[in-house]
């Protein structure tokens, strides 16, 4: 199925594998890179030596394309990126808008630049810096959202820019790929989706409380970090929602602590990151505390399977996954069922006396 996306970063499947904290890591990725998929390992759990062996990791396993997700506003981005470069990363994609030097520096080297945004603005802002793709997130998606939801937020970026867009938030099967296509994507990047394969190494019982979520149970809360969170509503988002100031702002401290400790950060280093994540956004100093270790909140669910200390961000489309196929069945499935979603299309477009013609879709296919 060849899009403008499969052109640009040589995979076979106009599908990509979001870079999620702890779980988007080489096993994962290397499983999505076999399948003729996009993986995107997170990087930003992961210090700087981790990163490298994880690239060297994943490289040792395949020769397919992969990508490195980037937190665009961290202290340590550029010697990420030096990283990336002299290991020979395909794809850089980031969680937050690059700057327009940094998709430069990039660029220059040869590498593929894919910022994910969740506003058409962004979105034109980064074509106009020289993005070569674009991961449009609607606010059905998991993690840090907008309030948008993905059919309307989609037409607009199409619209609006001239690179490849990738729709994100939503987004589990095939139908849901000929959807995204038909208002214009290259493809469909999806994150809850491929947590929930047998590829990942989330703890089962985390699976199982994600297979058991209802709609009802998934929901969008500023009592992490202060901006707007989709996960699970699990023991912690309920104590967090309910903690007070002082008691937000020891339990920030405290799990600060810890993330210092495992990633290697300075205080000050935390400090600089927090501020960063402040800026312009109003939050409180527990909340920027809690912006700059939510990594350890995410690490007690998807690391050490406890759901009860941990968050657990989620897409809404949880609700409608039942099983954990390998990543390779997943990818299959969805191709094939989006081969039978097409077929019924031209059924449906073929003339029957007087009446429209076929329909065309500008991603290509």
């Amino acid at each position: 199925m060849r899009t403008a996306l499969t052109d640009l970063v040589g995979v076979r499947h106009p599908i990509v594998q979001t870079g999620m904290g702890w779980v988007a890591g080489p096993r994962l990725v290397t499983a999505t890179a076999r399948a003729g998929a996009l993986g995107i390992l997170a990087s930003a759990t992961m210090s700087p030596d981790q990163l490298r062996s994880a690239v060297r990791e994943v490289k040792s396993r395949t020769d397919a394309p992969f990508g490195v997700n980037l937190r665009a506003d961290a202290g340590d981005a550029r010697e990420r990126v030096r990283i990336m470069v002299e290991e020979g990363v395909r794809v850089a994609s980031f969680a937050l808008a690059p700057s327009k030097e940094l998709i430069a520096e990039l660029k220059d080297a040869g590498v593929v630049v894919v910022p994910s945004v969740g506003a058409r603005r962004h979105a034109e802002k980064v074509a106009a810096w020289g993005a070569d793709a674009v991961i449009v997130q609607g606010g059905e998606g998991g993690g840090h959202t907008g309030e948008v939801a993905t059919t309307v937020l989609l037409p607009q970026v199409v619209d609006a820019v001239d690179i490849p867009v990738v729709a994100a938030g939503g987004f589990h099967d095939g139908r849901g790929l000929v959807a995204a296509l038909a208002y214009g994507a290259a493809g469909v990047a999806m994150g809850t989706r491929f947590l929930l394969t047998s590829d990942s190494t989330v703890p089962d019982a985390v699976k199982a409380r994600y297979l058991a979520a209802t709609a009802k149970d998934i929901t969008l809360t500023r009592a992490v970090d202060g901006l707007p969170h989709r996960m699970l509503r699990t023991e912690m988002v309920a104590e967090l929602e309910g903690a007070g100031r002082l008691r937000s702002l020891y339990r920030a401290l405290r799990r600060a602590s810890g993330f210092r400790r495992s990633s290697g950060l300075s205080w000050p280093g935390m400090v600089r990151d927090g501020l960063a994540m402040r800026h312009g956004k109003g939050l409180s100093w527990s909340q920027v505390l809690l912006a700059a270790n939510t990594p350890m909140l995410l690490r007690a669910s998807m690391v050490d399977g406890r759901t009860d200390l941990g968050i657990m961000a989620s897409g809404q489309v949880a609700a409608l996954i039942e099983d954990l196929p390998s990543v390779a069945e997943l990818v299959d499935r969805i191709v094939a069922e989006a081969e039978t979603a097409r077929a019924l299309l031209a059924g449906l477009a073929q003339p029957h006396g007087p009446g429209p013609g076929p329909i065309s879709s500008p991603s290509g296919v």
